[in-house]
Parts: structure tokens; sequence; C-alpha cells
């Protein structure tokens, strides 16, 4: 059993937003600026885990079901 920690990708999309909004404002000092930073990457990195493992549990289903192999999503311009 591992004991990987999962997130709330929700809670963490949100608290991710508001890193960038004070980030963005300008009015925070550098020492400070730079932890938020920190935290962010932190976050974002936590979302993209909870993503991928999102992604390869819809995989495993579709396949034990019989399902047609995942396509890759591409977004028009």
């Amino acid at each position: 059993m591992s004991a990987k920690k999962t997130i709330n990708l929700e809670k963490a999309l949100t608290d991710l937003e508001e890193l960038v909004a004070e980030l963005e404002s300008g009015d925070l000092p550098l020492e400070k600026a730079m932890k938020k930073f920190e935290e962010g990457i932190k976050l974002t990195r936590g979302c993209q885990a909870a993503l991928k493992e999102a992604e390869q549990k819809v995989e495993i289903l579709l396949r034990s079901a019989g399902g047609e192999d995942l396509k890759e999503f591409e977004i028009e311009d």
C-alpha cells in the first residue's frame, strides 16, 4: 500500500487560481512571491498526477468493458 496523498482536484485548482491572482497583483514582496510560486508548482504537479491517474482509470475501464482505445484529444484553434 502506498502512502501517496490524493488531492481534491477542484480545491487544488481553486487554490492555484488564487495564487496566480496574488502573484499577478505584484503586491507581494519577493520572498513571499517565491514561496507562493513554489506552492503553485506543488499544486500544479499534484493536479497533473491526479489527472494522469484519472486518465489511466478511464482507460482501464474502457478496455475491461471492451470499449475502444482512447484517442488523443485535439483542440481546434
